[in-house]
């Protein structure tokens, strides 16, 4: 299975935004891809089934228009509560767990040649009693991106986040610094650097501030971004 996963520093750093763009700049290059939400918490009931926020973001992103079947393949796991995954499968009786989730990725292999695999929030966020977000990324031993918002805090949440990724045996592809606000210090400035320096010769981008995130596809210079990023993931598959 070729793919690339998408996970994060925590929740709401950017993570879909990422994905959707990776997914963009694949299909936009001619290769076969599909995205991946093996769990999505804090799903509206629409016509009476939960739907799947993240995952609808990125193929509207990538004009793409599946089928419910190949849907529920692409997100098997959904809760109408926004909370941890284990959580979640406590509340309704159906924990995620990795086997079910690889199962539903081998399936959709038949469909295209890539998948873009978006986690639900943080690296080491439970899907189960025994399972981490970390063991189904081990299990894929897909390249990661890590995602990581650009204020105060965020060397440290991405340094643990490299380190834990890191002694899994997972290759790191880049560290994303998303920017969640347009306010610049010389906080906001330095972090990237720190981070780069700090993490042992990782590569890291950074994102400006997007007003309006769906609006991806015409953003010049996060989906060059994108594509180069890409191309490197590519290129040392």
């Amino acid at each position: 299975m070729r793919g690339v996963f998408v996970t994060g520093t925590g929740t709401g750093v950017g993570k879909t935004l990422v994905a959707a763009g990776l997914l963009k700049a694949l299909t936009d290059s001619g290769v076969s891809a599909l995205p991946v939400k093996p769990v999505q918490t804090g799903c509206p009931r629409i016509d009476g089934k939960l739907s799947a926020p993240d995952l609808e973001f990125s193929l509207k992103a990538a004009d793409l228009s599946p089928g419910e079947d190949l849907m529920d393949l692409m997100c098997p796991f959904r809760y109408s509560l926004a909370c941890s995954p284990h959580l979640g499968g406590r509340m309704t009786g159906v924990y995620p767990d990795v086997e079910t989730i690889t199962g539903k990725m081998d399936q959709l292999f038949e469909k295209c040649d890539y998948l873009i695999a978006e986690g639900a929030g943080g690296v080491m966020v439970p899907l189960n009693g025994s399972e981490k977000m970390l063991d189904l990324m081990v299990e894929l031993n897909w390249p990661v991106v890590l995602v990581a918002r650009g204020d105060l805090g965020t060397i440290n949440h991405s340094l643990l986040s490299l380190a834990a990724l890191r002694n899994a045996g997972l290759r790191v592809a880049a560290v994303v610094v998303n920017h969640l606000t347009e306010d610049v210090s010389i906080v906001t400035r330095d972090n990237t650097h720190a981070i780069a320096q700090y993490g042992d010769s990782v590569r890291v981008l950074e994102i400006a501030h997007m007003r309006n995130p769906e609006e991806l596809a015409g953003n010049s210079s996060f989906m060059e971004s994108m594509s180069g990023l890409c191309r490197s993931i590519m290129e040392q598959s």
